[in-house]
């Protein structure tokens, strides 16, 4: 949001050691007595608590963008699958966000469980609320009978546009957008019915496998990276393929992510106290095993989804497999690398806290593509405004 112009008027974040990393990178405790987030860079004013807890009315009508991480666990697959029972399921917090400060657009994503057709009523519901925010659910009221109303509301001419909001929702892959990893996520964006910005799409995939299986059958992916013709591969491609990837770049590799300048090279045993390879968090974790389920990643391919991993990982989304055929866990720099972090963005806590963070994180430029979307949309549409 920031890099493409957006400026944190407030960030709201429960989690001590996510808090903790914000601060070591770009946050500032919030002080509602001093003057804050002035330019655009400016520390982020950040209020570490429950966000159930925080008024917002403060910021009324100064807002353009909610961008909000909804916890995913109540919907996702790896979960047990709460949904709306959930103590952690805060759309509704969400929701109050909107109506307390009244933006032009809201930005929100979740973990493709969401989709599930077992969660669909509800999904449904969460849109509809989204769309009439301010028809606001009373005390008691159980949610089926809310979207009832709902439902009733939006067939309702002469609704205050201001009040109402135009909303998508959008599954994508991380890996289409120039994210060397498989991530599939849903985008929630919505626009304020003023604006007159219903239809909105979201852009198209930069980025494909077909592209990629292009450059390693004409070896152009393996002359890049200087590969041995005996671990070279040349995958079959068909038409569909070839036609395809003309349209775009090749998806990016986990062998791109830790090859690119500055080259990440071998990690270090982290007992080492100054590690001389000039990057943060990359260092050598011992014990990776393969086993069935337990697979690691394959250089050559987007790395799998990264996972928050508090209690381990299942599927070997942390360990990649070396040229040699050896297998070693990824460091938390790769990690990083594989969510488009930028090597000077320090992550606070051990490792297990390190990669918890960057699991529950959105893909750094997935993150910007949505947000300059957003933003270049925003801005055609306040100034064909301003003109009339």
């Amino acid at each position: 949001m920031h890099d493409v112009g957006f400026r944190h008027l407030i960030a709201v974040e429960s989690d001590r050691r996510a808090c903790e990393t914000l601060r070591a990178n770009v946050a500032e405790p919030f002080a509602p007595e001093t003057r804050q987030a002035e330019t655009l860079n400016s520390q982020w004013p950040l209020i570490e608590g429950d966000i159930r807890e925080v008024d917002f009315t403060r910021w009324t009508g100064e807002v353009d963008v909610v961008a909000g991480g909804v916890p995913c666990q109540p919907w996702s697959l790896g979960g047990v699958h709460k949904g709306y029972e959930d103590d952690r399921n805060l759309w509704p917090e969400l929701f109050r966000v909107v109506r307390e400060t009244r933006p032009r657009a809201v930005i929100a994503e979740n973990v493709k469980g969401l989709l599930r057709p077992s969660f669909k009523p509800y999904y449904d519901y969460i849109l509809n609320e989204l769309r009439a925010p301010f028809e606001k659910r009373v005390e008691d009221e159980e949610w089926r009978d809310h979207d009832r109303r709902l439902r009733q509301a939006l067939t309702k001419e002469g609704a205050d546009p201001t009040e109402r909001y135009d909303v998508a929702h959008f599954l994508v892959n991380a890996a289409d957008y120039g994210v060397p990893q498989i991530r599939w996520r849903v985008f929630v964006i919505a626009f304020r019915r003023d604006l007159g910005l219903a239809g909105w799409e979201f852009p198209k995939p930069t980025h494909s496998e077909s592209a990629l299986l292009c450059a390693q059958a004409n070896g152009e992916y393996w002359d890049e990276h200087k590969v041995f013709k005996k671990n070279r591969y040349s995958p079959e491609l068909s038409s569909r393929i070839l036609e395809e990837a003309e349209k775009t770049q090749r998806w990016r590799t986990l062998r791109d992510a830790i090859t690119e300048e500055p080259k990440l090279g071998e990690p270090v045993h982290e007992k080492i106290e100054h590690p001389d390879n000039g990057f943060l968090h990359h260092f050598a974790w011992p014990g990776a095993r393969e086993y069935p389920g337990h697979t690691p990643n394959l250089l050559d391919r987007p790395a799998k989804t990264i996972k928050a991993g508090v209690h381990g990982v299942p599927g070997g989304e942390t360990v990649l497999r070396k040229p040699d055929g050896s297998i070693r866990y990824m460091t938390v720099r790769e990690a990083a690398r594989v969510m488009t972090f930028p090597d000077d963005w320090e992550i606070a806590g051990p490792r297990s806290e390190k990669m918890r963070q960057l699991g529950n994180a959105v893909p750094v430029e997935l993150g910007r593509v949505t947000a300059n979307a957003v933003a270049k949309s925003l801005k055609q549409r306040l100034h064909s405004h301003a003109a009339s």
